[in-house]
């Protein structure tokens, strides 16, 4: 039976994934972190409420985005990277009244000078450069960032490094980007929550939506960690890592 149910935790990686929706992992418990001091969503909700024109940066499927549809301002507007993604936000986003745009360059973005008042990322890479050419005087930018050693246990577990692009970044290394004299800092907090897997099959299928995690993870080449993985979370109940959240609220002088 063991057997069994270890190869159909493998079939995890079939399921599909699109925008940046984790609802079969985390709205049925197979995953959970511990809680954060802050809440994105409520500083957002928050701020929009002082907002005439808002950009979001890095959307995904824009699930997070149209839960907030009862808060948006008059002008709202939201980028996406990744190009799948693209058509799920249209569809999700526009018929609420926010323009959705791709975007390939941090440093392009198709806005004119001074045009927000408010520009949310979670998660989402960004240049400060051209965040203070978008945003207008007094305007802010309030993000929540994932550090560079998030989640640095699964990456030991498979005997990986993690990737060397991400590990320095941190809060300490985001604040030092925004000069004093152009930007106040209204907001900073850093912290490490841990996040629990109760299956193996919740791992697959975050190291699926995350390819970035364990850039070459396969089931051929890392089956022999799984099962050790597998026995681990039969034997304990549950396998835990360390998350890495930040998050920075700034205004623009």
């Amino acid at each position: 039976m063991k057997e069994i149910n270890f190869h159909k935790y493998l079939e995890e990686i079939k399921a599909k994934f699109e925008g940046w929706d984790f609802s079969s992992i985390h709205d049925t418990g197979r995953i959970q972190s511990s809680l954060l001091s802050w809440s994105y969503g409520s500083k957002v909700v928050a701020a929009m409420q002082d907002a005439t024109t808002v950009l979001d940066m890095g959307t995904g499927g824009g699930e997070f985005l149209s839960l907030l549809n009862g808060y948006f301002p008059p002008t709202i507007y939201a980028t996406e990277g990744y190009k799948p993604n693209v058509p799920i936000a249209k569809k999700k986003l526009e018929p609420l009244g926010v323009s959705v745009y791709e975007v390939v360059d941090d440093e392009q973005l198709p806005f004119s000078d001074q045009h927000f008042d408010l520009i949310i990322n979670r998660h989402e890479s960004y240049s400060v450069k051209e965040l203070k050419r978008i945003v207008k005087p007094n305007g802010i930018f309030l993000t929540q960032q994932v550090g560079g050693w998030d989640c640095k246990e699964i990456n030991e577990w498979f005997g990986t490094s993690v990737n060397p692009e991400f590990k320095e970044w941190k809060l300490l290394s985001a604040l030092e980007m925004f000069p004093v004299n152009e930007w106040e800092i209204v907001e900073q907090k850093e912290e490490f929550p841990i996040q629990r897997f109760y299956d193996l099959g919740a791992v697959i299928y975050y190291l699926k939506a995350i390819p970035w995690q364990v850039p070459d993870f396969s089931i051929k080449k890392y089956e022999d960690a799984l099962y050790r993985l597998y026995l681990h979370i039969g034997k304990i109940g549950y396998f835990d890592v360390t998350q890495s959240r930040f998050f920075l609220k700034v205004k623009c002088k």
